[in-house]
């Protein structure tokens, strides 16, 4: 879309965002409400509280209170694979209305030390999904390993031969691959087919290792990797691949915890988010291609239903003035501590954005 040509307002469905920590506690009481703010309404949010999501009670029990705090928004809800989680257990939750099962391979995020060591001790897990139709979500990565070579910069790419067993063994298995931040993930979900998709973070289509080293508020897992795979990225969205959509993964953690000795992982985006996506999308002259990556090819992925003019729309308006906030405070937290209120800060804080909601 030439610069000429760009408009000073657009309207667009509500926004689906395939990947969310919404937390526990004082945390999710403060940023749920803020995801319609962030022009979402569609969110699947994530099973690694403490204790994990493991079984189907848990999750309905945390949907009914994110539906609470946030009532027109519509919660995916998932569970977190461990050994407890059956075939029986999928096939109740699928009558329970859950769409998706978590995988974290052990210790590579927060809250994953319940994680996956061995993928095969799951597969009548994995087939039970195949026949009742739940998504399997992955945390492409393997865990570190010095003996075997792997790290943060290539735990991403030597993960992905265990997406192609996976996907080999269970063809009709819906896959999502998350938050991808490499050449070779892209290049390998196109290879696959109809029923492997990859979500994208609104972080990772802007940041590079150097952006993260040294600035804890764009420290994530995966780690943001090198030009030529955040390049990558930009060109699968750019193109409108229909098996590539968003999912922001925010993650909040207290600014404590984000600026201490070792800082947590996960860069909080969820306020601003379809802001950054369309600030990024202007760059890349390819505002034509935002309602497919924030809505359509999530949602067709995911077999939910088309959004009409009756499910209401969002309107982003061009306004180069717009900086996104320093810090958001959480919600009851001096109260609890006494002192100070913790605040989270958010991906890109104090910096202009091109749009706004």
């Amino acid at each position: 879309m030439a610069s000429s040509n760009i408009p000073e307002t657009i309207t667009l469905p509500w926004a689906s965002d395939f990947h969310c920590h919404l937390r526990q506690g004082a945390m999710m009481d403060t940023v749920t409400p803020m995801v319609e703010q962030g022009g979402v309404r569609t969110v699947l949010a994530m099973p690694n509280l403490t204790p994990p999501l493991t079984k189907t009670h848990m999750a309905v029990e945390y949907g009914q209170k994110l539906q609470k705090l946030a009532p027109n928004v519509h919660f995916i809800l998932t569970l977190y694979l461990n050994p407890g989680l059956t075939p029986e257990e999928i096939k109740k939750a699928a009558e329970a209305g859950i769409t998706a099962v978590k995988v974290y391979p052990s210790g590579v995020t927060t809250n994953s030390d319940w994680g996956v060591l061995d993928f095969k001790i799951y597969y009548p897990t994995f087939a039970a999904m195949q026949e009742h139709n739940l998504v399997l979500c992955l945390h492409g990565e393997c865990p570190s390993d010095a003996d075997k070579g792997i790290c943060i910069l290539n735990a991403e790419e030597r993960f992905l031969a265990t997406l192609r067993e996976l996907h080999e063994a269970f063809p009709k298995l819906r896959i999502v691959l998350e938050h991808a931040t490499t050449k070779a993930a892209v290049d390998c979900v196109k290879s696959l087919g109809d029923t492997v998709a990859c979500t994208i973070t609104a972080h990772h289509l802007f940041i590079t290792v150097d952006d993260w080293a040294g600035q804890p508020h764009h420290f994530c897992k995966p780690v943001a990797k090198f030009p030529s795979d955040r390049d990558a990225l930009q060109q699968v969205v750019k193109s409108g691949h229909p098996r590539f959509f968003l999912g922001s993964d925010s993650a909040p953690h207290p600014r404590q915890a984000k600026q201490g000795e070792k800082p947590a992982a996960g860069v909080f985006t969820t306020p601003v988010l379809v802001p950054l996506v369309a600030t990024l999308f202007e760059k890349l002259s390819c505002l034509d291609k935002l309602e497919g990556f924030i809505s359509t090819n999530g949602r067709t992925f995911y077999q939910l239903p088309s959004l009409g003019p009756e499910d209401g729309t969002i309107t982003l308006t061009r306004s180069a003035g717009w900086s996104v906030p320093a810090s958001y405070e959480v919600q009851d937290s001096a109260n609890m501590s006494g002192s100070k209120p913790d605040t989270v800060v958010p991906f890109m804080a104090n910096s202009k954005l091109t749009w706004s909601l």
